[in-house]
């Protein structure tokens, strides 16, 4: 069993949590290409098999969000899941739909963001979250992120739900607190589901108990696993004899008057064998099936 898996992750588990449950059912070795924060749900497209070896190629891929900002309190943590640092009155004369929409599109662009302290970014080999939680102070560094499109989806009370378009890399707990600051206030993300990773989209994703009660339907693993084959078909294919092909697979550079690229690798009879980079005319393996 190899590709990609569409998981459409719970609350109150890890995505480490997902790994070993689908391991256990797969009998694969599985892995992900970028965590969901426990109290996150959505999609969460895993790695079978050989694919793990392809997670090079999956992990700088925007993302679609759907978030619920909770305005009037500021949590450690930026989310649900934290203690409450600060309360802030609500101004609800700025709550009206125009002006939101107006702070929304602000947010727009490329732009720096510091990650929040209760993040697994390492700095000095220990995960942000290790200094918050020993009270250990620490230099945070922004990094460049940025909001494609961002659009409001409703607002009741002091509650705003919106979705977002974003860069790799970007938090949206941060994005929250940032949101809340421009309307005077305070905030912190109630909610967040992940509804695409690339191309991947949260339609397309299965959850546990399914994948369990058709681990054995070949019909259905089928229609669910993305091949390595098909998640690369916009790559140009090549062809080898079987000559090449024998020294291809032994780690032998082959000889392509062709541009420098990814490309999906062929025998003669169209048997699909895997993924090969060419530079400088030399077609080297990468991911063999």
């Amino acid at each position: 069993m190899n590709g990609i898996l569409l998981i459409n992750k719970p609350k109150n588990y890890t995505s480490h949590d997902i790994v070993y449950k689908v391991k256990k059912i797969v009998k694969e070795k599985v892995g992900h290409t970028g965590t969901l924060d426990p109290n996150a749900t959505g999609i969460l497209p895993l790695l079978i098999g050989k694919a793990t070896h392809i997670s090079k190629y999956l992990i700088n891929h925007d993302k679609i969000y759907e978030s619920t900002i909770y305005l009037g309190e500021k949590r450690d943590t930026a989310d649900i899941e934290g203690n409450i640092i600060e309360e802030k009155r609500v101004n609800y004369d700025l709550l009206n739909k125009e002006h939101v929409e107006e702070i929304l599109n602000r947010m727009i662009g490329r732009r720096k963001q510091v990650p929040p302290i209760y993040s697994a970014i390492k700095v000095n080999g220990k995960k942000l979250y290790e200094y918050a939680r020993s009270n250990q102070k620490v230099e945070i560094n922004s990094r460049d992120i940025e909001i494609y499109k961002i659009k409001l989806i409703n607002i009741e009370k002091n509650i705003i739900d919106f979705r977002v378009f974003c860069s790799k890399g970007t938090y949206i707990r941060t994005l929250c607190e940032e949101i809340a600051e421009r309307l005077d206030t305070v905030g912190y993300m109630k909610e967040l589901t992940r509804i695409q990773v690339g191309n991947f989209n949260i339609k397309d994703a299965i959850n546990i108990e399914q994948l369990e009660d058709n681990i054995e339907t070949k019909e259905f693993l089928d229609s669910k696993l993305v091949t390595i084959e098909n998640y690369f078909k916009n790559k140009n294919k090549i062809i080898l004899k079987d000559e090449e092909l024998i020294k291809f697979l032994n780690g032998v550079t082959i000889f392509c008057n062709l541009k420098d690229d990814l490309y999906r690798i062929y025998d003669e009879n169209k048997n699909f064998i895997g993924i090969a980079n060419l530079k400088n005319k030399k077609l080297k393996r990468d991911v063999i099936l």
